[in-house]
């Protein structure tokens, strides 16, 4: 899937959101390296220069849509198929869920890196990306409990079942989240005298730094796999 970042707005395009669920409906199809291919679609998708909270639910929508899909396809094909499903559905989730700790941990090294060069980026900007980055946790969650409302039989019971794990027992994306907010709240509190406001918006700095992660120059969750 190509990202049409130059001169749009941060929505995802239609065919853009399309082809991802297309691409993740395949990953669950084949069965193989379903965890990191999930998590590598869903950061390609979210590298674009201005994301924000509908754009993100776009596109975690369209990643359980496709998860229901190759799942569903699965079953369809061979009764016996009821284990692997579980299985890749599980994994599926959880490359999802890597994705949105990596944009969370993205927007924690674009401060960082703002700050070891004495910048800093508008207090505007950060306290908004601050305020988006808080519900991103529950966005995750809540749309996965759509998905599972709107689902049927096995890949209901699975995704609930997940949803339920999650709540009770933290996700990477919220692991990740207490970090990257406490990274703002620094920012945003400090007297900034001798820093100057960085040229550039943070959602391009974090932007910037997810292209890194998902062309692998830039290790970091991306990798770890975090459980």
């Amino acid at each position: 899937m190509e990202n049409h970042n130059t001169g749009q707005s941060s929505h995802q395009s239609g065919d853009d959101l399309k082809s991802l669920e297309a691409d993740i409906r395949e990953a669950l199809a084949n069965g193989t390296h379903v965890k990191e291919t999930v998590h590598r679609l869903t950061l390609k998708a979210m590298n674009a220069k201005n994301i924000d909270p509908e754009s993100l639910r776009r596109i975690i929508t369209a990643v359980l849509q496709g998860v229901h899909d190759g799942a569903t396809q699965q079953l369809q094909h061979a009764a016996n198929q009821t284990q692997a499903a579980k299985s890749q559905i599980t994994e599926a989730v959880a490359g999802l869920d890597t994705a949105l700790a990596g944009f969370a941990q993205a927007s924690k090294l674009a401060v960082e890196e703002a700050a070891s060069q004495a910048k800093k980026f508008s207090d505007k900007e950060l306290t908004r990306t601050r305020s988006d980055l808080e519900g991103l946790e529950n966005l995750f969650l809540d749309t996965l409990h759509q998905t599972a409302t709107a689902a049927q039989g096995l890949i209901s019971d699975v995704l609930h079942d997940l949803g339920r794990h999650a709540k009770n027992n933290g996700t990477a994306v919220g692991s990740q989240l207490k970090e990257t907010l406490a990274t703002f709240a620094q920012q945003v509190a400090s007297v900034g005298h001798a820093q100057l406001e960085s040229g550039a918006t943070l959602a391009h700095a974090t932007a910037d730094i997810i292209g890194k992660i998902t062309s692998g120059v830039l290790s970091g969750i991306s990798d770890q796999g975090k459980k």
